[in-house]
């Protein structure tokens, strides 16, 4: 019955791959890393549980690698939620290099015969418990350890990002975005868990080589046993597929880290909690001429437009819609957005208005959430002050 936890949890990560990943480019990694925990799973459960000599052939070693993908899956999947940027770059990959490394280190093993491998694999996992066998580089015990310290660093790394975005994000549109407390609520779940399993497998192979210890009055070698060990990695593994279902946002829907101070309506919440039916992407898509008629009614007005909802709003991918921005039009998504506002608060001052509203009021009217945001902006766009601009035009 056990096995069924990592079945439904791989079941789970190709529906997100399949069904969400044309949502948001970070969906995909969320779905690879789903899968790469749950395949860990079935590896212990063949190798310690199975007790057959051929699926502790297949589980031994081969598939170490899966662990040191765990880390950058899961960086991955932070950054390209909360980032505006969403397209994998090339210095990306770097942070798949420890695993290709153990590719490599482990090619002695898994170079060997089969039957041979298997009958190490069986002496090792049920009898010595010795796992210190020489690879390239390194040794498949320094292996184990450096899967769960690599993970650690990984899961720190992905919170000091998260934070660090945060900060970015407020700096320049003056609010906290309007889903960070559901994101930051499922990303610490996801961190918690992965530190929680790393930091008892860490413990478990401390104890194991060297002398025990002990922890809040516990001893080590009862608190990182075998027993507890497995039942709690494997445990932290299935309550991260359960806890999936307790964020609907995730499961169902757009991630999308999105700016904006207004209160969502329960009837926008549930919008957005929809997976979208997106028009076919094959082929090229013409999207100035999608665009600019769904611009006649000034969506960008709104302090809650953001790139979510302008892809729900066009049935046309994130991704797609990222990209058109950062390639063809050379700039980022906020950027354009700015664009279009302090034309259309220009617009207000040459109807007149400058004459019955304030500054203030131009700029609510515009979409800015704050009066100094739009000073900032039309100073970067008209090189003044919009003050300076009604005086020198001659509006007040």
């Amino acid at each position: 019955m056990e096995i069924l936890a990592p079945v439904f949890g791989i079941f789970t990560s190709f529906i997100l791959l399949y069904y969400l990943s044309s949502l948001n480019r970070s969906n995909v990694f969320l779905a690879l890393f789903f899968l790469c925990c749950n395949l860990v799973v079935l590896v212990y459960f063949g190798l310690h549980y199975s007790k057959v000599e051929f699926w502790e052939g297949v589980c031994f070693v081969h598939f170490l690698p899966l662990s040191f993908l765990l880390g950058p899956l899961l960086f991955f999947y932070v950054k390209y939620s909360v980032s505006e940027h969403k397209e994998f770059r090339r210095v990306d990959g770097l942070h798949l290099m420890p695993a290709f490394l153990v590719i490599i280190a482990c090619w002695p093993f898994t170079s060997l015969p089969f039957d041979v491998k298997t009958k190490m694999a069986h002496e090792i996992v049920n009898i010595t418990e010795d796992y210190r066998l020489n690879f390239y580089w390194f040794t498949f015990e320094e292996l184990l350890y450096g899967r769960s310290i690599h993970l650690i660093i990984y899961a720190c790394a992905s919170m000091i990002y998260f934070f660090w975005n945060k900060q970015i994000l407020i700096k320049r549109y003056g609010v906290i975005p309007s889903n960070h407390y559901v994101i930051k609520r499922w990303f610490f779940t996801l961190v918690f868990l992965q530190v929680l399993i790393a930091s008892m497998s860490l413990g478990h192979m401390i104890t194991l080589y060297t002398q025990p210890f002990s922890f809040l009055g516990i001893s080590s070698i009862q608190l990182f046993s075998e027993k507890h060990f497995f039942r709690i990695c494997g445990g932290g593994f299935f309550i991260q597929n359960f806890f999936l279902f307790l964020f609907p946002k995730i499961l169902y829907g757009n991630i999308s880290y999105r700016e904006g101070v207004e209160e969502e309506t329960n009837f926008t919440k549930i919008k957005l909690s929809i997976s979208k039916p997106l028009k076919s992407v094959q082929g090229d898509i013409d999207l100035n001429a999608m665009i600019l008629p769904y611009l006649a009614e000034s969506p960008f007005a709104k302090k809650d437009f953001t790139l979510s909802q302008m892809s729900f709003d066009l049935k046309i991918p994130e991704r797609i819609l990222s990209n058109y921005f950062n390639k063809e039009l050379n700039k980022t998504f906020g950027e354009w957005k700015n664009d279009l506002r302090i034309e259309y608060a220009i617009q207000l001052i040459h109807e007149g208005n400058a004459k019955r509203l304030t500054i203030e009021a131009i700029s609510t009217l515009s979409g800015f959430v704050s009066r100094s945001k739009f000073i900032d902006a039309f100073k970067i766009r008209k090189g003044m002050t919009p003050s300076v601009y009604i005086k020198e035009n001659k509006f007040d």
